[in-house]
């Protein structure tokens, strides 16, 4: 498992590097790293383990972001629907998560005009500073990807799932989720634009 001293931080160039097709089969690096990604996520986002590994907790991790300039990132979001649950441990691990898995040589091939932003602003495991603001992303997307056998899938995600897979993608790229925000007046409004909070 990767742990917080293995995540490449804001200023080294391969978070700036526009990251190499993942050819397959998968090499035994490649799987290695998708699966050291995806516990990193799991362990991060259990209060009582992330304390242990001194972890911060987080949705997504991109190859990039543990030194791999290819083009994969390993996300895991939360089922918002479950938050009210007190005993979780009783359902199946797909009810649990609104999205788990690994997207390799990720594309959006639709994208909303209507935006969507979180009120609270975005964060990144890889900046360490806070830097506040509105990151405009598209409310709605579709995005093509392959798993991890190589097949080819499709999503379509709205709202938070959506923000999420947006920011991932992103590090694929060489961009960085403050390279969005207003440098004027990072809280300024915009149109069109859902917020969530």
């Amino acid at each position: 498992m990767y742990l917080m001293k293995d995540i490449v931080r804001d200023g080294d160039p391969v978070l700036r590097t526009y990251a190499a097709k993942v050819e397959f089969p998968l090499t035994e690096e490649d799987q290695q790293a998708m699966k050291s990604m995806m516990e990193y996520l799991v362990v991060s986002q259990d209060e009582d383990e992330n304390e242990k590994y001194g972890l911060r907790p987080g949705v997504g991790l991109a190859a990039p972001q543990v030194g791999i300039a290819k083009m994969y990132s390993a996300i895991l979001i939360p089922n918002e629907d479950l938050e009210e649950l007190e005993n979780r441990d009783d359902l199946p691990e797909d009810e649990l998560y609104a999205f788990k898995g690994v997207i390799i040589n990720p594309v959006i091939t639709r994208q909303s005009v209507k935006h969507a932003a979180l009120t609270m602003g975005e964060g990144c495991l890889s900046v360490d500073e806070d830097l506040p603001g509105y990151v405009p992303r598209a409310n709605r997307i579709t995005v093509k990807y392959q798993d991890e056998t190589g097949a080819t899938q499709e999503i379509k995600l709205e709202g938070y799932p959506a923000i999420v897979f947006q920011h991932e993608i992103d590090h694929l790229h060489g961009t960085l989720y403050y390279d969005h925000i207003n440098k004027q007046d990072p809280w300024d409004t915009i149109d069109n634009t859902k917020y969530i909070g």
